[in-house]
């Protein structure tokens, strides 16, 4: 902890001076984020670090297992900061991003021993559906290639459950909201996002075009019904 205070004094003395004019920016107009990262707590994957942004580029939240629960009027942190970033910051690309050797996957996989955390256990229930996913549709997995296969199908599941959110369901209706799925492989320091015309992941390359869940587009379901008439 001691090596961390002292981090705080160095950019206190050593990087703040270099951006000063930034913070004083955003302390004085606010923030105007230009994406929404829903990511994993896990300290080995750093959004800002990752995406390389600076302050006020990103409004991030991040949880065990980057999990998005459905919709529900209780109140939740995850709920909250979307409908805040959507509503009021008005971020039109929201991102879920999981990563390898994912703890909280592997408890999905393995839920051994969480019955002395039952607060985490039932956590972890929102990805239920994607170990069913895993195990129904992936029966000849096994061990580290099943934890990455849920880990996958986790970020199709947590995207499904953001379009439950009012807000957001609005937000693509217009044709204003994107949605992204990512996958940060660690050893290989790879991006790997979700490519919604064929519905894998595909790594992210320079000279090639973003892959995109969920690309802007209006979605008017009742439009779409009076046109076919």
């Amino acid at each position: 902890m001691n090596e961390l205070m002292g981090r705080v004094l160095s950019f206190a003395k050593q990087d703040f001076p270099h951006q000063s004019d930034l913070y004083s920016r955003l302390a004085s107009d606010g923030q105007r984020p230009k994406a929404l990262m829903i990511s994993c707590a896990d300290s080995r994957v750093v959004p800002e670090h990752i995406m390389q942004a600076a302050p006020g580029d990103l409004f991030v939240c991040r949880n065990a297992g980057n999990i998005v629960p459905p919709y529900a009027m209780q109140n939740g942190g995850v709920t909250s900061t979307v409908e805040y970033a959507v509503m009021v910051l008005g971020i039109r690309d929201l991102i879920v991003c999981g990563h390898s050797d994912c703890g909280a996957m592997k408890a999905v996989a393995n839920p051994a021993g969480l019955e002395k955390m039952p607060n985490v256990a039932a956590w972890l229930r929102h990805s239920c559906a994607a170990e069913q996913v895993v195990n129904e549709a992936y029966p000849e997995m096994e061990n580290g290639e099943r934890v990455r296969a849920i880990s996958l199908e986790n970020v199709v599941a947590q995207l499904n459950h953001l379009r439950t959110h009012p807000s957001v369901a609005a937000g693509i209706a217009r044709g204003e909201i994107a949605l992204h799925g990512w996958f940060f492989d660690i050893g290989a320091g790879q991006v790997f996002a979700l490519d919604g015309v064929t519905n894998q992941f595909q790594p992210m390359h320079e000279d090639a075009p973003l892959p995109i869940a969920l690309p802007a587009s209006p979605r008017l379901a009742s439009e779409r019904l009076e046109a076919a008439e």
